[in-house]
């Protein structure tokens, strides 16, 4: 084992995490808002840290993209599970529907970021995504059995549903009323026919 592995191997300092933490918090932000092209320096200088704390953390822009996006999912995916806890299933099905649509936005763009460098996104946010379109599934099926989706609705479409409810919100991200109005329409069309 090298040195710089057994580095990597340690756990951080308390310092060094709150510092680690506090640029991911920073870079979420800062990506989710203004976009991948902000430099890393502003977000080192937002964080509180100077720019060789950054790169100690994530060695290059790309290494921090990554870590925000697979964060992103994975708070996705807490949440998700949490929502898999209640006990109404059409409460709980819908507000992941919301919730899966509402934080699509932006991924678009580190995907293109992270893709323009060579770094295969899907790989690093199999395991969330896994995750998530596991719930997602007994979601589905716990409200078609309850009545509140349509029962022909299957998982491709809800896919297909939840990628195209994601551009249309992030379209939309201007004007909270519409983005509200276009999750309504998507959502009363889940429902079963009266």
């Amino acid at each position: 084992m090298t040195d710089r592995q057994d580095r990597q191997d340690r756990p951080l300092r308390a310092d060094a995490a709150r510092n680690r933490a506090r640029l991911l918090d920073v870079a979420t932000e800062v990506f989710t808002t203004r976009g991948t092209a902000v430099p890393t320096e502003e977000i080192a200088r937002a964080a509180g840290v100077g720019v060789g704390t950054l790169f100690r953390h994530f060695p290059t822009k790309e290494a921090l993209l990554e870590a925000v996006m697979v964060g992103r999912l994975e708070a996705v995916a807490a949440r998700v599970a949490e929502l898999a806890d209640e006990d109404d299933p059409a409460t709980a099905f819908f507000d992941c529907v919301r919730l899966l649509v509402e934080s699509s936005v932006g991924k678009g763009e580190f995907t293109r970021a992270l893709a323009a460098a060579g770094v295969d996104a899907h790989t690093a946010l199999r395991g969330p995504s896994e995750a998530i379109l596991g719930r997602l599934t007994a979601l589905l099926e716990d409200a078609q059995r309850a009545g509140a989706v349509r029962p022909a609705l299957a998982m491709p479409e809800l896919i297909a549903l939840l990628v195209a409810a994601g551009g249309a919100v992030e379209q939309l991200a201007a004007d909270p009323g519409a983005r509200d109005r276009v999750l309504a329409v998507i959502t009363d069309g889940l429902r079963p026919p009266r």
